[in-house]
């Protein structure tokens, strides 16, 4: 017989409101539309998405942190204009209408950083144009504020973004004091130490990410020999698995 399902597990039928159709959404409450993004379903330390701004423009704390801040720009503002017109977009062309939007605002980031921080735009490069085509962004739209109220797709759009930033806050931190001996352009590391020129060349992207991805595995075997995870990994927000009976 299947057990009954808990509060974590409740699944209802709603309408998505693109078209008509109907689509299971799993209940979850505002602090877990809020915190769940952050570290448990990180979209590039989890997710693995994203990560091509993540591995190309980490190779300072600036650059990282900038990245982070227009995409989170980008990701709260398409998501509360997605979740506040959702009824208006027809469903056959809701992928279209959301990446026009993202765009727009693209656009608005694009033009304000080559205004008011020009040497920060000139390093990122065509990175910041390319946040249009983000798949987290664009999954985002379409797994949650095309389904959800405003306010929860505001807060869930928060919650990535800050997740995105970061990864992109540690990724960045790690590679410049390897790659530089510094942080932030403050040197903080003995004038002795040989700088590894590779963690700041686009390699070191992809060995830091690695390096990242290999110690949260390793602490998560640790707490499972340990006994202090219980519970087996589920599956980021949005990607609905089947329950069969045991």
């Amino acid at each position: 017989m299947p057990t009954a399902p808990t509060t974590q597990d409740v699944v209802r039928s709603a309408h998505c409101g693109t078209g008509g159709s109907a689509a299971l959404l799993v209940e979850t409450t505002r602090r877990q539309d809020l915190l769940r993004g952050v570290w448990k379903e990180n979209p590039v330390l989890v997710q693995l998405l994203g990560l091509c701004p993540a591995l190309a423009v980490t190779n300072t704390v600036r650059n990282g942190f900038a990245m982070g801040l227009a995409t989170a720009f980008v990701l709260v503002s398409s998501s509360f204009f997605v979740s506040s017109l959702k009824r208006l977009i027809p469903h056959e062309a809701r992928i279209s209408s959301f990446v026009l939007i993202i765009a727009t605002f693209v656009t608005v980031v694009d033009i304000f950083m080559a205004a008011m921080v020009p040497d920060v735009s000139k390093a990122l490069g065509p990175f910041v144009p390319l946040i249009v085509v983000n798949c987290m962004i664009l999954g985002r739209q379409e797994a949650f504020a095309s389904r959800r109220p405003v306010r929860r797709s505001v807060l869930d759009a928060t919650g990535t973004s800050t997740g995105f930033l970061i990864a992109l806050l540690l990724m960045g931190g790690f590679r410049e004091l390897m790659g530089s001996g510094s942080l932030l352009g403050v040197r903080v590391m003995p004038h002795n130490f040989e700088p590894w020129v590779i963690m700041v060349l686009p390699p070191g992207g992809f060995f830091t990410l690695g390096f990242i991805l290999l110690a949260l595995s390793w602490t998560r075997l640790r707490k499972a020999e340990t006994g202090r995870m219980t519970r087996p990994r589920r599956w980021p927000h949005g990607v609905l698995t089947e329950r069969r009976a045991a």
